[in-house]
């Protein structure tokens, strides 16, 4: 299996619906997340959290999705900047922080053994959203397997 990772700074503020960033898998591929750092790049504290996916809305950017090894073959899943329309966000929540009012305050999520699995097809995925309304600019790394 070979990690991947994505990472750099939201270019918009996550809301309750519109995630700041999102990692989906590939028609071809799926993956398994096993770790998202998530911090402030301001003095103003905001909730993030984590939700699946099961259809994209409208994507931002694409990501640059790099290899740990530097023989890695291309990635199938795909990481993207800000949403401009709402992704189809399924029930519950897989991780949820409070990033502190302070610049470099975060939290680093993983996902055991099995890492979170993001179902094959291009329409699944999952990322970070702001659910008591709009958030704050942050940075990010999400690493995955595949």
């Amino acid at each position: 299996m070979a990690r991947y990772s994505v990472a750099g700074r939201a270019s918009a503020a996550a809301t309750a619906t519109l995630p700041a960033v999102s990692l989906f898998a590939g028609a071809a591929g799926a993956g398994k997340i096993r770790e998202i750092g998530l911090f402030n790049t301001t003095t103003t504290s905001f909730v993030l959290t984590l939700r699946r996916f099961t259809a994209k809305g409208t994507q931002g950017a694409g990501l640059t999705e790099i290899g740990y090894e530097p023989n890695t073959p291309a990635s199938q899943c795909q990481g993207f900047d800000a949403h401009s329309v709402t992704p189809t966000i399924t029930a519950g929540v897989f991780r949820q922080a409070m990033l502190g009012a302070a610049v470099g305050s975060g939290v680093i999520w993983t996902f055991g053994d099995t890492g979170l699995i993001i179902p094959l097809g291009v329409e699944n995925g999952y990322g970070i959203l702001c659910p008591t309304g709009t958030g704050q600019i942050f940075d990010y790394s999400i690493d995955w397997d595949e």
